[in-house]
């Protein structure tokens, strides 16, 4: 079993438009509503691929029982923890004519630290006894200490469950000092976090600062991998355009997925980023397209990486 851990989940609503044009109004298409958030987005994705997933986090408030309703029939199994405040909820404004889309974020629930919280470390504790890997995905919400990634990566070590953290920001700084097994920030996290906008030496700054693996996202161009048995590009036969949300979530499904089933690091890398740029080509945000992974994974090109003198 895979555990993905989401702690600001959030009710994920699309509408699709013909134009975006701003300062007028818009009559909507289509509205799409389903179950969002980093780790809810990566046990999607891992059920799709045959994978048994555990989904686990916060979720309360009415937009909370919404999202638990729509995702009880799917394959992961809900283990999501109660709240008092209403779970959030993001929209995206999708253009018909550019196939460009437009992100708004709410922040997520107050959540007490003294119950809830203490709360959820004993679920998480309970479900890491039967869990080969989990993946730590997405924003904190509210109320929530800025070193809870670290401390969920120390309690996945000593349980000694391979973690994969996926954050950004301060959580992703002290989350990397508590050494997981895997990190994989954007090109933007990284130069946040070190200070560098050279792929290569930030993401060597990151193993140095204790990620043992640091899986650099790069968008249209693929990834970057700094891992213990050597250093890797992977990119797409060609960029594509579409809705690249849940890209990034495709592509740690892939890299868990490819972990549990023991493959090695470039078979990793090829199914990480094939996943991520069907998302890309998907008509739903968040969703896949099977049809095309299936065509691309044979062509990703995944390669030792030598640096330019």
């Amino acid at each position: 079993m895979i555990l993905t851990v989401t702690l600001n989940t959030a009710l994920d609503v699309t509408y699709t438009v013909d134009a975006l044009v701003p300062h007028t109004s818009h009559r909507v298409g289509e509205v799409t509503e389903r179950p969002g958030g980093k780790g809810l987005n990566v046990a999607r994705v891992l059920g799709a691929l045959g994978h048994d997933s555990v989904v686990t986090g916060f979720a309360g408030g009415p937009t909370g029982d919404v999202l638990r309703s729509l995702l009880a029939p799917l394959p992961p199994r809900d283990a999501l923890v109660p709240v008092a405040g209403n779970t959030r909820r993001t929209l995206a404004v999708t253009d018909r004519s550019t196939g460009d889309t437009t992100q708004l974020n709410e922040p997520g629930p107050q959540v007490s630290a003294a119950a809830e919280w203490a709360a959820f470390l004993r679920t998480y504790g309970e479900l890491l006894a039967d869990a080969d890997a989990v993946a730590l995905c997405g924003s904190l919400p509210p109320g929530i200490h800025v070193g809870a990634y670290a401390e969920l990566v120390r309690i996945a070590r000593a349980a000694a469950v391979p973690v994969l953290l996926d954050t950004s920001g301060e959580p992703l700084r002290r989350g990397i000092a508590a050494r997981p097994d895997l990190v994989k920030p954007n090109a933007e996290e990284l130069a946040q976090l070190t200070g560098s906008r050279d792929p290569l030496r930030a993401a060597g700054d990151a193993r140095r600062r204790g990620a043992h693996t640091v899986i650099a996202s790069l968008g249209p161009d693929g990834v970057l991998a700094l891992t213990p048995d050597g250093v890797w590009r992977a990119a797409p036969p060609a960029p594509v355009r579409g809705n690249p949300t849940g890209a990034g979530d495709s592509a740690v499904a892939g890299l868990l997925s490819a972990l549990a089933e023991g493959l090695d690091w470039p078979e990793r890398l090829a199914r990480a980023v094939a996943l991520s740029t069907a998302t890309v080509l998907a008509p739903t945000a968040g969703e896949f397209d099977a049809a095309a992974y299936a065509e691309l994974l044979p062509r990703i090109v995944v390669e030792p990486h030598t640096p330019t003198p």
